[in-house]
């Protein structure tokens, strides 16, 4: 959801004037599809079927590199946005992106924390434990 705000309020600006915001727009959207095919895999449980897959690692791999690349994004927007702007809407836009995509950026940055854990099986739940303890 945070990214789908980031690239419809940079839509809904005069991005294509800034070269900039192009940068931001391909990291969102990219981003964002990516983010919703491995929702639909994991919703759809696809997952169990490509078991050879390390789907951990994976996701820990693309949280961290989504992570960089909102990095980027953030302070590339975040850069951009002038207050002298002639469109007082697109300032407000835009800065309302570079907070969103800041905010996209901790999110992805959590998630990856969350993945190396599920990657290095440091993470486990109520009914692992449980039933771990009474065997």
């Amino acid at each position: 959801v945070l990214g789908l705000l980031v690239w419809a309020l940079i839509a809904d600006t005069t991005y294509y004037l800034h070269a900039a915001y192009s940068w931001v727009m391909f990291v969102s959207i990219f981003l964002w599809i990516v983010t919703l095919l491995f929702f639909v895999t994991y919703l759809l449980q696809l997952q169990l079927k490509f078991y050879m897959i390390p789907w951990p690692l994976v996701l820990m791999i693309f949280n961290a590199a989504a992570t960089v690349l909102y990095i980027t994004a953030f302070v590339t927007c975040a850069a951009a946005v002038q207050p002298t702007s002639w469109r007082q809407w697109d300032y407000n836009r835009r800065a309302a992106a570079s907070f969103f995509a800041g905010l996209t950026m901790i999110a992805y940055g959590v998630s990856t924390f969350f993945s190396f854990r599920a990657w290095k099986g440091l993470g486990s739940n109520a009914a692992t434990s449980q039933v771990s303890d009474h065997a």
